[in-house]
């Protein structure tokens, strides 16, 4: 004898034809070893992006730093002042245009470091648009690539 408490939570929450189209399109689908590697390959590079844009953001503060110790000392008055220089762990003093050759080379050092990961960022975001192509031409609706902006 079945339950008939069974078959009332059967009247009332019938399958819906979406929810049998989901399960069917589920089953349809089969994950092969290269589309795993490719998902993978998604997720690292997707991880990889995120840690080169903050340390973009942190360089660009290191930039902003040297670019406002270099418009410090441009107005400073004092022409004979020495100005400490950090290298390392020490502090040595230079004069005012010798520090300020040494701030110019730091940028120029600082804002190369910046081009090369924004280049290497736009070359991983070429990557993955490749393979959103691939996975959402085989998964359909049923991957989710797209990275949660919250």
């Amino acid at each position: 004898m079945s339950d008939p408490s069974s078959n009332l939570a059967r009247a009332r929450f019938p399958p819906t034809l979406q929810t049998e189209k989901l399960r069917a399109a589920a089953e349809d689908v089969n994950v092969t070893f290269e589309d795993q590697q490719k998902i993978n390959k998604f997720a690292r590079n997707t991880s990889r992006i995120t840690e080169l844009k903050e340390e973009i953001e942190v360089k660009k503060k290191q930039l902003q730093n040297l670019e406002d110790a270099c418009e410090d000392i441009m107005l400073a008055d004092d022409d004979c002042l020495m100005v400490p220089y950090q290298i390392g762990d020490v502090f040595i003093s230079h004069s005012q245009e010798e520090t300020q050759e040494m701030l110019e080379e730091a940028k120029k050092n600082l804002q190369e470091e910046i081009d090369a990961l924004e280049s290497r960022v736009e070359s991983i975001q070429r990557v993955l648009a490749d393979l959103k192509v691939q996975l959402y031409a085989k998964f359909g609706s049923n991957i989710n690539l797209e990275a949660d902006e919250s």
